[in-house]
């Protein structure tokens, strides 16, 4: 009994495998499966023959250009199947909802946005409108319901993924907003929901796993501040997928209000809203809500600044200064190896980094911080929507698509064993 769960675990494994490279390198002919996988001749041909027959794959023919074109057929080529399985990732920010559809090749077929007032907006007003919305997306796209194996959102605040809540968002006036239940059952299909930059982390690690991979962080820098963790090549969530909410540990006790309510928040100095309080000389109490932030709030400061404008210069000084102290506590926990800047904020990177770099100094050790690479990445917002994507495929790859459908033959088990243990 040991033997067949070993034996198909392992073939689990190596399905997962296979899909994985189609995923990453696209079409391919079984012989160069067999390089990328490392995986016998035999375990290739046995599971793709697999996943022809299930349409997870399909076979196409290789057209080279005219000019290399030799004799004879061309080569028989397999790629993941686009209808396999469709995914809708739905992004949730301030009044904006985001909704994608992709295929299993990961392509995507549709892309539609959606405004809604995030200050007037109930627990069942919003849930019913998510559900309209995507009802109404698949239909003009032709997309039955039961094609669709899951429904991906990612959402600014913080979110409880073992409940399926939206606990709080910047982009909702209500708590406590249930989301994967109804969706669930309203519309057939499995629902995730995840925080905005753990997305970012996604996205990063799947454009480039040797770069952004082990362990290492996303900070995000805009309407809020917050963080995507990697650690030992896994996105890190904790237990209820709250985790790495840097933008609401305390930076200093008692201080500045921020826009979750309490005070002293690192988001209350380096958020948006945070920056264009500080240069507007308007008190630290000052409510979030009642700050005029616009998309061209840190355009503007970042203009300002350099216009050599004091106020703005200090200001990102000072939120320079409060990273770099949280940047400071992360290095001291974690010991990642890189630590990647983002979001809209980045624009005045330039004007923070001398606050960031003395923070830094002040707060920790030279030989807790000299192997840390800290570097910041154009923000662009489909990294969010990315991420969303990537997860969902890899979540399909591996384990809905990864089960064996039908019995091996023995002789292709062994030669999968020895593939394991090659």
């Amino acid at each position: 009994m040991t033997e067949k769960a070993d034996r198909d675990q392992i073939r689990r494994q190596n399905r997962s495998i296979v899909l994985q490279a189609l995923r990453r390198d696209g079409p391919q002919a079984r012989i160069d499966l067999g390089r990328a996988t490392e995986l016998s001749p035999a375990t290739v041909t046995s599971i793709t023959s697999d996943l022809l027959q299930e349409g997870l794959i399909i076979g196409i023919d290789d057209q080279p250009p005219k000019e290399k074109a030799a004799r004879g057929r061309p080569r028989s080529l397999l790629a993941l199947s686009p209808k396999a399985a469709f995914v809708v990732a739905v992004k949730i920010s301030v009044n904006r909802i985001e909704l994608v559809l992709a295929d299993y090749s990961g392509s995507t077929r549709a892309r539609e946005r959606h405004g809604f007032n995030s200050a007037s907006v109930t627990r069942e007003g919003f849930v019913a409108r998510l559900v309209e919305l995507i009802t109404a997306f698949l239909a003009a796209n032709d997309v039955p319901a039961a094609s669709v194996l899951e429904i991906s959102i990612a959402a600014q605040g913080v979110v409880d993924s073992s409940t399926g809540m939206l606990v709080w968002s910047p982009a909702l006036a209500v708590r406590n907003v249930p989301l994967v239940e109804p969706l669930a059952r309203a519309l057939g299909a499995h629902c995730m929901l995840s925080n905005d930059t753990n997305m970012i982390a996604e996205a990063l690690h799947w454009s480039d796993p040797a770069r952004y991979g082990g362990t290492f962080a996303v900070i995000f820098i805009d309407y809020g501040v917050g963080m995507g963790l990697y650690v030992d090549n896994r996105l890190f969530v904790g237990e209820t997928g709250a985790a790495a909410e840097i933008g609401h540990a305390n930076h200093i006790p008692h201080g500045a209000l921020c826009r979750c309510g309490k005070n002293g928040c690192l988001e209350a100095y380096l958020g948006d809203y945070a920056i264009l309080r500080a240069a507007s000389g308007m008190p630290d109490s000052t409510p979030p809500l009642d700050i005029a932030v616009t998309p061209e709030t840190i355009a503007g400061l970042v203009q300002a600044a350099e216009a050599g404008d004091g106020k703005a210069l200090a200001a990102f000084r000072a939120a320079g200064a409060a990273l770099g102290y949280g940047i400071a506590r992360l290095m001291a926990m974690l010991d990642p190896r890189r630590i990647i800047l983002t979001g809209a904020g980045i624009r005045g990177y330039r004007y923070m980094k001398e606050g960031l770099d003395h923070a830094l100094r002040e707060a920790l050790v030279e030989d807790l911080r000299r192997t840390v690479e800290i570097e910041t990445v154009d923000w662009e917002e489909d990294l969010i929507m990315q991420g969303t994507i990537a997860q969902a495929m890899r979540r399909f790859d591996r384990e809905i698509f990864g089960e064996a459908r039908s019995q091996a033959s023995p002789e292709a088990a062994s030669d999968e064993r020895q593939s394991e243990l090659r």
